[in-house]
């Protein structure tokens, strides 16, 4: 991959909540990107660029929620790609930085959702996904998968792990060991919107949504906001940021390929085989040949926006061969004491899927794991290794219609861990406790350039 080294040098997040209504997508907006300056001891007359990835809003509203911070003619283009629209936002602003148009941008993502499942905001046209659930279904007969019901996103997922189970083994036991793998570490992290702990029991024991899925292996609609900062290694070494900097090492994206329609797999329609090119794609740009690097990973978020997601995932990243996903979950090589962490956070299922906050939200918890700032969510041995850098942490966020993007993260050589960083600023760890932000928090990241009759508008 061409261009220069990317870094992430400063992320913050707010809590990720039960679509009531409650707050606006502007004042979420405005406290994850306030977390995400004070982290990065910047202000915002630093970023030059700015990306706002949202899926159920007007036009301009990444405008509306970062003119709290200042107006200062920087460009601010709002992204949408279905469920992976933060990392979309994510993925241009490292490229502005990558290749030399900017030192500095942000990425900001938030979502206002209405309860219960995903519906279209346009009723006088046909939705552009509607054409993947029909090809779902059509494959329910046509590959001897069975008929299924229940809403459309839910199914297709369904269909995709009921293809898994008759080619490959496992089951729906198998699913609820993932989702109850996920709800237990979402017992740490106090920005989950699931904190429960649900058992392999209580998930079977809950209402069916599907054949193969019940209410609690799927990922609740949800509100929230996170915001991630990307920087060049001249301006993390110009601003002291050497104790928190992550480095970008590869990110791609991906969209789907002619297999999603013209093949017999309802694992593909779902994005099994564009997720499987796309983290393909990060590997060999981060200079490891076909199928290696895997087991330099140590911790990774990837997209369980259902348990039967994260089930066909895990072959499609690489992390074990494409009949062995049932038997990695017997092995518990997917939590704590195996050999990865996945969705230390609780995942989607457990923290809540904010469609475009999702993508965002993975990489600030990646970023804190490499960071050793974790706590009780931290995974153990990423740094007891020979090298200095210590292990990867990987991220996939995919959205249906299609994009998938990967990214693979690490500590830099140059990481020297001490001194003031993003706890001494927020004036705690905000890598695992959550609190919102005040005006005066406000007062130290923004611009010079502000409007107090926008400002006075906030509600924090």
């Amino acid at each position: 991959m061409s261009g220069r080294r990317t870094f992430l040098v400063g992320a913050g997040c707010t809590a990720f909540i039960k679509p009531r209504g409650q707050r606006s997508t502007e004042d979420m907006g405005l406290e994850a990107a306030t977390k995400a300056l004070l982290d990065a001891g910047i202000t915002y007359d630093s970023i030059q660029t700015a990306y706002a990835g949202y899926c159920y809003g007007d036009s301009t509203s990444g405008q509306r929620a970062l003119y709290n911070l200042g107006l200062t003619y920087i460009p601010i283009v709002n992204v949408n790609n279905n469920c992976s629209t933060g990392s979309a936002a994510l993925h241009q602003a490292n490229n502005d930085v990558k290749f030399g148009r900017v030192e500095c941008a942000l990425a900001l993502g938030f979502e206002r959702m209405k309860p219960g499942s995903l519906g279209t905001n346009f009723p006088d046209r046909l939705p552009p996904t509607l054409i993947i659930n029909q090809r779902s279904q059509k494959l329910e007969t046509e590959e001897g998968l069975g008929e299924n019901h229940g809403p459309g996103a839910p199914r297709i997922f369904s269909n995709g792990a009921q293809e898994y189970f008759q080619k490959y083994g496992g089951s729906i036991e198998h699913l609820a060991k993932i989702a109850a793998k996920n709800h237990k570490h979402s017992l740490a992290n106090p920005y989950s919107q699931f904190r429960n702990g649900w058992t392999v029991e209580q998930v079977l024991n809950a209402p069916k949504i599907t054949n193969q899925l019940t209410k609690l292996m799927c990922s609740p609609t949800s509100d929230g906001a996170a915001c991630c900062i990307v920087a060049s290694e001249d301006f993390v070494h110009k601003h002291g940021l050497e104790n928190q900097a992550i480095e970008i090492v590869a990110q791609a994206m991906a969209t789907d390929g002619v297999e999603t329609f013209e093949g017999r797999s309802a694992m593909d329609v779902v994005g099994y085989n564009m997720s499987k090119t796309c983290a393909d794609r990060v590997f060999t740009a981060a200079g490891f040949g076909p199928g290696e690097g895997r087991d330099q990973v140590g911790v990774v978020e990837l997209h369980d926006c259902f348990a039967a997601n994260e089930l066909i995932t895990y072959p499609a990243l690489g992390l074990c061969k494409i009949d062995e996903a049932h038997k990695l979950v017997e092995r518990g090589d997917n939590t704590y004491g195996g050999k990865w962490v996945i969705n230390p956070s609780g995942g989607l299922e457990a923290k809540g899927h904010p469609l475009g906050a999702t993508g965002l939200g993975m990489h600030f918890y990646i970023m804190m794991q490499l960071r050793d700032w974790a706590g009780p969510m931290q995974a153990p041995g990423l740094f007891n290794t020979s090298d200095p850098r210590g292990k990867f942490g990987l991220v996939h966020n995919v959205g249906l219609g299609g994009a998938v993007v990967v990214s693979l993260l690490r500590r830099p050589e140059f990481f020297k861990p001490g001194g003031v960083d993003g706890r001494t600023r927020l004036g705690y760890n905000h890598a695992h406790e959550c609190r919102p932000v005040t005006m005066q928090d406000v007062d130290k990241v923004k611009s010079q350039y502000t409007s107090k009759y926008v400002l006075q508008q906030a509600k924090l």
